[in-house]
Formats: structure tokens, sequence, C-alpha cells
């Protein structure tokens, strides 16, 4: 990260980086037959609420606990089988978003990695069935 920006948020270029990321990471769930079923019809508020939990996450404004309380992951996601299968969809849709992402904008490597390290932990941390 630079001297100037603070925080992961703001040196990958604040919310929109974000909103982009997720717009990206729907984009293939939507299509995706193991993930899609476990997403509501209207995706609107699964990207709102990712976005703004992802912005939380690395360093930008508090929105997603104001609005939704604690994030609670692994709570709001009990509901849902997540195995296997559902774990390396969901990453391989994040990573790959991630990616095309980063190269488009020229983003830090070292911050992709971060990026990617949190995603790859998130995603293990969600598995509740085998």
């Amino acid at each position: 990260m630079s001297d100037q920006a603070t925080t992961l948020y703001e040196a990958v270029g604040g919310g929109e980086f974000f909103d982009q990321l997720v717009e990206r990471f729907y984009a293939r769930v939507a299509e995706d037959p193991v993930l899609r079923p476990l997403y509501p019809e209207d995706l609107t508020d699964s990207i709102r609420h990712t976005s703004l939990f992802l912005q939380q996450y690395w360093g930008g404004p508090g929105t997603y606990s104001e609005l939704r309380g604690h994030p609670r992951l692994r709570a709001r996601h009990l509901p849902f089988a997540i195995g296997e299968r559902e774990r390396d969809a969901w990453f391989g849709h994040m990573a790959a978003a991630l990616d095309s992402l980063v190269v488009e904008r020229g983003t830090d490597p070292e911050l992709e990695a971060q990026m990617i390290d949190y995603f790859a932990r998130a995603a293990d941390f969600m598995v509740n069935t085998r």
C-alpha cells in the first residue's frame, strides 16, 4: 500500500472497486448450477450486502454493520448446506472476479494476494457439511 493509503479499501480505490468486484462475482454465480440455488431469485440484496461487507472488512465505512448488525458470517450461512463443492465454486468465482478486476485496474499484486488469502480462509470457514 502507498504511504498515503492506510487501508486496503483506500489502496484499491474505495467502494467502487468492491462494487465492481461483487458485480463480477455475482455474474458468475448467476450462471453456476452449484451456487445459484443457494441464492434468492433477485440477487440485488446479496450484491449490496456482500459489497458493503467487503468494504467494511477492508477498512471502509461501517455501513454493513449499521444496516445489518454484526456480520456473523458463519451464522448467516448455516441455513445453507455448504460443502467442499460449494466452497470451491464460491472461491473460484471470487478469485476469477478479483483477477479480472486487478488486471484491468493494475492493482498491486500484494493487495491481490491479501484478498485471495482472505477469500480462501473465508470459503473454508463457511463449510458446514461434508
